[in-house]
C-alpha cells in the first residue's frame, strides 16, 4: 500500500472515531446528528477493519431501538439536537428509544454476516443474540410491506433511503400537502439547497410523517390510507440479500431457520416482478395501481447483490459506465430529470457502488466489479469522504467527513490500493 493510501486509511478511521457518539455513529456532525439505520450497519463494516468489538456494538445499539412489532426505525434520537428537523416531537414514535415511525432498507443482516466472517470465534455469541431480533425485523417486512406480487414496499420516500429519487415523482405529484403547516427546514442550513430535495417534495415528506403520527404508526391503517406505497428495488433487493445471509448464518450457528428458505423464494419472486420489460430494467412500481415508474436508477443495479443475475440489466450497467467519469450515477445522465448534484437525481454514492460491486463479484462479473471498485477508490482518493459526488466531475456534495464513505474505503474501496479484490 502506498503512503498516500495509508494516509487515506488513517483518515477514514479517524472519521469513524470522530463520528462515534458512544456505541453508535452519526453519519456526519451537524447535518445528521443521530443514528441512522443503514448508515449504522455500514459503519459496522468499517469498524470491523480495526475494532471488532466496536463493530458489533454499532449493530447492537441499533437493535436496542427495535419496536415490539419487530420494526427497526430509520433514525434513533438518542440525544436532543435542535439542529435537526423533523425531530421526535413531530414523529411521535412508539419504540423503546425516541425514534422515527418508519424503517430503512435492511442491510444489517448482511453487514453482520460480513463482520462475523472476519472473526467467527468472537462473533458467534453476538450474532446468535442478534439473530432473533434481525429475523423479527425481516418478518415485519414480510407481514406488512409486500405488494400483490411480493415485492417490498416503502411508505415514505425517506424509508427507501433514496429520498428524492425520480421514481417517486408521479405519486408525489398526485398528493396534497394541505394542512402541513409552517415548518423550518434545517438541512439547507448545513448544505446548499441545490443539493437537497425541493420544497415541493419536502412538504409531502412532512405530510406523510404527520399522517403516520396521527395513525400512531398503525401498519394496517397506513396500508389502507397512505397515498404513498411503492414497491422499491432498493428495499426489495436488500431484504432478499439480507434474508439469504440470515438463513446462512442461522444454519451455520445451528439456530432455528424454519420457513426461511420459503421466504427467500417468495422474496426472489417479488424481486423478479420488478423487471420492467418496456424499460429493460428493474424499476419501482406503484403498489396501488401496479404501474411502473419507468425510471432506471442505481438501485436497479442492486439486482446482483440480491442474487439475481439479469443479462439485460448488465448491458444497462455497461452503458451507464461509459457515460460518467465515476460510477454509478443514481439517475441516467440523458434523462430530463437528471441533476448532477441534487441528492438521488444523478450523483454517485460510494456505499451503493460497494453493494453493486459485491453483487457483481458474487455473480461472476469480476471485470465490472473491478471497474466499479477501482473508480470508486479513485473518487475517494481524489475528492475525499463526501456524502455523495457528482458522477461526471467527481465534485463532492452533501455532507463532509461522512461515516459510510469512510467505511466503504476501509472495507472495500481501499483494498483496491492493496491490489486485492
Amino acid at each position: 500500500m502506498s503512503s498516500t493510501s495509508e494516509n487515506i486509511t488513517e483518515a477514514a478511521r479517524r472519521i469513524l472515531r470522530e463520528n462515534d457518539r458512544g456505541g453508535y455513529t452519526v453519519p456526519t456532525a451537524g447535518l445528521y446528528p443521530y443514528q441512522w439505520n443503514w448508515d449504522s450497519a455500514i459503519a459496522a463494516l468499517g469498524f470491523a477493519e480495526f475494532d471488532m468489538n466496536r463493530a458489533w456494538q454499532e449493530i447492537e445499539t441499533l437493535f436496542a431501538g427495535q419496536w415490539e412489532t419487530g420494526m427497526v426505525p430509520h433514525i434513533l434520537f438518542h440525544k436532543p439536537d435542535a439542529g435537526y428537523f423533523p425531530g421526535p416531537d413531530v414523529w411521535q414514535g412508539v419504540g423503546p428509544t425516541q425514534s422515527t415511525g418508519i424503517t430503512q432498507p435492511p442491510v444489517a443482516a448482511t453487514m453482520a454476516r460480513m463482520v462475523y466472517d472476519r472473526d467467527p470465534a468472537m462473533g458467534k455469541a453476538r450474532l446468535s443474540a442478534l439473530f432473533p431480533k434481525i429475523r423479527a425485523w425481516h418478518s415485519w417486512f414480510l407481514k406488512w410491506r409486500l405488494d400483490s406480487e411480493n415485492a417490498v414496499c416503502v411508505t415514505h420516500p425517506w424509508e427507501s433511503g433514496r429520498d428524492n429519487a425520480p421514481e417517486w415523482d408521479l405519486v408525489l405529484k398526485t398528493m396534497t400537502a394541505e394542512g402541513v403547516g409552517e415548518y423550518t427546514r434545517k438541512d439547507t442550513s448545513h448544505v446548499d439547497a441545490s443539493m437537497r430535495p425541493t420544497k415541493f417534495d419536502y412538504d409531502r415528506y412532512i405530510w406523510l410523517v404527520q399522517q403516520g403520527a396521527r395513525l400512531k404508526w398503525d401498519q394496517q391503517a397506513l396500508r389502507e390510507q397512505s397515498p404513498f406505497r411503492m414497491a422499491d428495488p432498493t428495499t426489495t433487493f436488500l431484504l432478499l440479500r439480507a434474508h439469504r445471509d440470515l438463513l446462512a448464518v442461522g444454519e451455520r450457528l445451528n439456530l432455528d431457520v424454519t420457513g426461511m428458505a420459503e421466504e427467500v423464494a417468495l422474496l426472489e419472486a417479488g424481486a423478479r416482478s420488478l423487471w420492467n420489460t418496456e424499460l429493460g430494467s428493474f424499476d419501482a412500481r406503484n403498489a396501488a395501481t401496479g404501474e411502473f415508474a419507468n425510471c432506471m436508477s442505481n438501485a436497479s443495479f442492486l439486482c446482483w447483490y440480491g442474487g439475481i443475475d439479469e443479462a439485460g440489466q448488465l448491458e444497462k450497467l455497461r452503458a451507464s459506465l461509459t457515460k460518467t467519469r465515476f460510477p454509478v450515477a443514481s439517475h441516467p445522465t440523458d434523462s430530463d430529470r437528471y441533476d448532477s448534484c441534487r441528492y438521488w437525481r444523478g450523483p454517485t454514492w460510494a456505499f451503493m457502488n460497494m453493494m453493486i460491486g459485491f453483487g457483481l463479484e458474487d455473480c461472476g462479473h469480476a471485470d465490472l466489479a473491478q471497474e466499479v471498485r477501482t473508480k470508486t477508490a479513485e473518487l475517494i482518493e481524489t475528492y475525499g469522504f463526501a456524502e455523495y459526488f457528482d458522477s461526471t466531475s467527481g465534485a463532492p456534495a452533501g455532507g463532509d467527513t461522512f461515516t459510510w464513505t469512510a467505511a466503504v474505503w476501509l472495507a472495500w474501496a481501499g483494498s483496491q490500493a492493496k491490489g486485492t479484490l
